[in-house]
């Protein structure tokens, strides 16, 4: 009881000793506002304003109707003869499957971004391609299924679309990976050809490649007057007659005429411009989930190689791809559906 009693003493020792030395801080707000004063000036007279008539408005001739110019895509035909692209679901690349990015890592997903990619072998410029001995359909899907080396190990797929018509073409190619591949790490690459149709068969004026990720696509522009191929972010290199990008390659095959082996081919990918020379080799059964094909077999020899097989029976378009790249891992797409029509 004592100990409360001191306790009680001392607090009000502090209290007393707060109030009386500590100093004075005064937090109420004023009572009133500050006062206010306003200076009243005489208003200077302006003069009437006179009234007029409003003046007739001057009849003005409507212009004369814009002709409407048809709109043009970069680097592309113009509108006049443009070409709808299938859906994301009917699309995909060129001859080795982009899907080895998958299965390879970093290395092969820069390899992927060339589908295709083959060793350049020196050696003259040829002339023109010949005549085409036969036409592009004026629309067509092929599906692909994408395997890993030949024991049917599927890592992904592919879709080929493509319109043809009044002088102009468009190849669009999606691959995609699938399965656990697909799952642990999915890739898709985009690859766009466009150009026109000649005596000679396609003739590329822009080859794309696109890869969700990547900051730049890769791009070519195929300019024929001076012979010259430019580059996104590269210098820009000389055209040879007859050039294709890696896309158009697998239907230009089946126009040319004479294919002959040690024939050279010039072929362009989003980064530069390369001669290949061509194997013709004896015609093989192809059998394919989308049937069964006598196939017009030709390769590309080199430190990376490609194999191309053309049905005969379907107008020679391409049902099987066969890819070995620099490392010596084999890829193959096989066709599992084709679609053809004749109109665009």
């Amino acid at each position: 009881m004592p100990a409360l009693l001191i306790l009680a003493l001392a607090a009000s020792l502090g209290l007393h000793t707060v109030v009386l030395f500590v100093p004075e801080v005064d937090l109420s707000f004023p009572v009133e506002p500050p006062p206010l004063s306003a200076e009243l000036k005489p208003q200077v007279a302006t003069p009437p304003v006179r009234a007029t008539a409003p003046a007739t408005p001057r009849a003005v001739p409507p212009p004369p109707a814009r002709k409407r110019r048809p709109l043009a895509t970069s680097g592309g035909p113009p509108e006049s003869t443009r070409l709808s692209t299938a859906d994301a679901s009917t699309e995909a690349p060129a001859p080795p499957p982009a899907v080895a990015a998958a299965a390879e890592g970093d290395g092969a997903a820069e390899a992927m971004a060339e589908p295709g990619a083959m060793e350049p072998d020196a050696g003259p410029a040829t002339d023109a391609p010949a005549l085409a001995v036969s036409s592009l359909p004026g629309r067509g899907v092929i599906r692909y299924r994408v395997d890993r080396g030949d024991q049917g190990f599927q890592i992904g797929h592919a879709v080929h679309s493509w319109q043809a018509g009044d002088g102009v073409y468009r190849i669009t190619a999606v691959t995609e990976t699938s399965g656990l591949i697909g799952f642990f790490r999915p890739l898709r690459v985009e690859v766009e050809s466009v150009g026109r149709l000649t005596a000679a068969g396609l003739q590329p004026e822009r080859f794309v490649t696109r890869q969700p990720g990547r900051e730049r696509n890769e791009q070519a522009d195929f300019d024929w007057q001076q012979l010259q191929v430019r580059f996104a972010d590269r210098p820009a290199q000389t055209l040879s007659p007859g050039a294709q990008d890696l896309l158009s390659l697998n239907y230009q095959l089946g126009l040319l005429g004479g294919l002959a082996t040690g024939q050279e081919l010039a072929v362009v990918t989003g980064r530069k411009h390369a001669r290949h020379r061509l194997e013709v080799l004896p015609d093989e059964e192809v059998e394919t989930p989308a049937g069964r094909f006598t196939g017009m077999h030709l390769r590309v020899p080199g430190a990376a190689s490609t194999e191309v097989w053309l049905a005969r029976e379907r107008g020679l378009l391409p049902v099987k791809i066969r890819y070995v790249d620099r490392r010596g891992n084999l890829y193959v797409q096989v066709a599992i559906a084709i679609e053809v029509g004749e109109e665009p």
